[in-house]
Order: C-alpha cells, then sequence, then structure tokens
C-alpha cells in the first residue's frame, strides 16, 4: 500500500512511546501518509456513519479499493496514544493501543466515539436553538434511515437519541488529520505531539 514497509504493523521500527515517554523527548511525529492525504496510491474514505473505511485511487476511480493498510501504524515513532479533535464538535477521542496505534484503530475508535454516544442534557442544551432544530432532524433522519422524519414531530423528537454523529449534521466524512498546536491550546489549554485534529467533510 505504501511506498516501503517502514509503516508495517510489527516490532521492527523502535519501541512504542508511552504517554510519558512522549512527553519528555517531546518527538516530532511523522504521520502516516494516508492520514494527511498525501499517499497518491490511495485516498482514504471513511464515513464516520457507517464507520466503513475504503478508498480510491484516481487512476482507478471506477471502484472502491479495500483498506488493506488499516493495520500498519498511524505515527512514526509508534505511540500508545493519540487524542484527536475536530472543530466540528467539542469532544476529545483517545485512541490508544499499547503495541502502537494503528489506521484502523483510529477508524474504529472515533466511528465507536460518535456512534455509540448520545448527547447529554447538558452539551444538547450548550446549542443555539436553531443548531438544536438541526441535529433534530438530523437524528430523525438517521434513525428513518433517510426516509423523510416518518411522521415525527422534530419538535417533540427527545434530545437523548441524538447522537455525537447527528452533531456534525452533513460533514461526516473524514478528511485528514494535522497537528495544530495553536488550537490544542485553545481547545484543551496544552499542546502535544500527539493531539491531532481531525478534518471533516461533506
Amino acid at each position: 500500500m505504501t511506498d516501503g514497509t517502514k509503516w508495517a504493523p510489527g516490532t521492527a521500527y523502535g519501541p512504542v512511546l508511552s504517554q510519558t515517554d512522549l512527553y519528555l523527548l517531546n518527538p516530532k511525529l511523522e504521520l502516516h501518509p494516508i492520514l494527511t492525504h498525501s499517499l497518491k496510491s490511495f485516498h482514504l474514505i471513511f464515513q464516520l456513519l457507517t464507520g466503513r473505511a475504503s478508498g480510491f485511487n484516481a487512476d482507478s476511480r471506477d471502484r472502491d479499493l479495500d483498506f488493506t493498510a488499516k493495520d500498519e501504524v498511524a505515527t512514526l515513532p509508534r505511540v500508545t496514544e493519540l487524542i484527536v479533535i475536530t472543530r466540528a464538535s467539542p469532544w476529545c477521542t483517545i485512541v490508544r493501543n499499547p503495541r502502537g496505534v494503528s489506521l484502523g484503530d483510529i477508524c474504529g475508535t472515533i466511528w465507536k466515539e460518535y456512534a455509540d454516544n448520545t448527547l447529554s442534557e447538558e452539551e444538547f442544551a450548550a446549542l443555539p436553538p436553531q443548531m438544536q432544530d438541526r441535529v433534530k432532524r438530523t437524528a430523525v433522519n438517521r434513525e428513518s434511515g433517510g426516509a423523510r422524519y416518518m411522521g415525527w414531530n422534530v419538535d417533540a423528537f427527545p434530545f437523548n437519541r441524538c447522537r455525537r454523529i447527528d452533531w456534525l449534521r452533513d460533514k461526516t466524512f473524514f478528511d485528514g488529520l494535522e497537528r495544530d498546536d495553536e488550537f490544542a491550546k485553545s481547545r484543551l489549554g496544552f499542546a502535544a505531539p500527539n493531539i491531532l485534529v481531525m478534518s471533516l467533510t461533506a
């Protein structure tokens, strides 16, 4: 999938850094080119709503490619933990793997965090009324499988059936990871090599 074998799973490419190691050494992490959309042979298509991850190659746009690189490591050096934040939502997703976080770990953890977790009353109340209505409409649409509201009165739809994925509304496609220390500091109060910002698109 990628050029060379440095991203291959296994223990051949140095130790896996723990959180403590990472903060003491403060290394610059190299992100897997699939995560930054810089690999020309494979562009990741990851849908947070369904959890489906596949890809395409500009030379063969007529078909999806299997995500065969899912077991490859996400960073070099490898780390036990990545923290993923996004401008599109207030949550922080922590991806863990004691053998080194892989591409599949990132997709699987982000999908579960957004698909499985419902909004709390406080989270829903933090939204302005217009956004509350949009999130509810997205949730109704998701629950009805795309059928138009199935007779639901959107106002009466219970907030606790809204999930984090509904907060994103139509921006449910992964559009890459990058390090942005200024945004990390504004969101978390600190920056670190393993804090990454996820971009999303419709």
